[in-house]
């Protein structure tokens, strides 16, 4: 496979398990194209032209030739300087994929958390509500984003001739999916039981041994789980806190997330809504892996570092 091929393939998986559809994502696509067509030459000179066919703005070729065949990655949760160097010490490296987004990917990473709004309406939070709230985070994070050496860890890619991709929200967008579909197999009814479920999975069970696996925030064991949600699993990062107040007036009795802030967590127990945290670097884990199992059958050596917890399903 080429770099080029492992790209696109990384955004064929992630519009297949994104909650929206692939319809909602088409629809969403012909709107920025409409919107494109109608700017300033200025305009367009400043935009970035991979938004018209891939959704996922955290997801790009950060430098490399997309035509270079691929037969040996390394890849980790996080990539920068010390990564790169390894894959220097490591023979035959082809290509460096980091999950967390570096670069110009990094500087997206607000532009995906409109996946958010979407999620939320179809728990049953009405769209216009779920909107207003969510931009407001979005423009929250995108002010925290600003300050940051975006161009850090790639600068370094360049300067050692090492090809450097980024894929965020198509792997959480299939742990989402995987999760979900597991957790829908198994109709939990206890907290405790949710629990049980997540720890049959592989990933989750190795990082439960270090600590790291799954935990109750709010709620105990014994707590009724209600309607389980998948709010915080893909979408960019945590969303506004005052979201679990609505999601409690949808209906919604216990949230599913990678991580969650301190504040996030008072929010959630005033709105009495449980929380469970799956686990941040092993959910991540899952979805990388599940992408890895596609470029496994497609003959490509697999090195991993920074943190993940590699199960192939092959």
């Amino acid at each position: 496979m080429t770099i080029q091929e492992i790209y696109n393939l990384a955004i064929k998986m992630g519009i297949e398990s994104d909650f929206r559809g692939k319809q909602e994502i088409e629809k969403m696509l012909g709107r920025l194209k409409e919107k494109y067509g109608k700017m300033r030459k200025e305009e367009k000179q400043e935009f970035d032209l991979e938004r018209l066919e891939n959704p996922f703005s955290d997801t790009r070729i950060l430098f490399g030739d997309p035509k270079k065949e691929v037969k040996k990655i390394l890849i980790g949760v996080d990539i920068d300087g010390e990564e790169l160097l390894l894959a220097t010490k490591l023979k035959n490296i082809d290509l460096v994929i980091t999950h967390h987004p570096r670069g110009k990917a990094l500087s997206g990473l607000d532009d995906v958390m409109q996946l958010q709004i979407d999620v939320l309406a179809q728990y049953g939070v009405p769209i216009n509500i779920a909107e207003k709230l969510l931009n407001k985070r979005i423009e929250e994070v995108a002010r925290g984003i600003s300050p940051v050496n975006h161009n850090r860890a790639v600068d370094m890619a360049q300067h050692l001739n090492l090809p450097f991709l980024s894929i965020h929200t198509p792997c959480d967008n299939l742990v989402a999916k995987f999760v979900d579909a597991k957790l829908k197999k198994d109709k939990p009814i206890l907290l405790e039981q949710i629990i049980k479920s997540l720890k049959e999975i592989p990933e989750y069970k190795q990082a439960k041994a270090i600590g790291a696996g799954p935990k109750i925030f709010v709620g105990n064991k014994e707590s009724r789980c209600g309607k389980i949600v998948l709010t915080e699993i893909t979408g960019g990062t945590e969303g506004a806190p005052e979201i679990y107040e609505k999601l409690a007036q949808a209906g919604a009795g216990t949230v599913i997330g990678m991580h969650i802030s301190e504040k996030h967590r008072e929010e959630a127990e005033k709105a009495n809504i449980n929380v469970i945290i799956a686990g941040h670097i092993s959910s991540d884990s899952i979805g990388m892996n599940l992408f890895l199992d596609e470029l496994e059958k497609q003959g490509i050596e697999i090195v991993v570092c920074s943190g993940l917890i590699r199960i192939s399903r092959n």
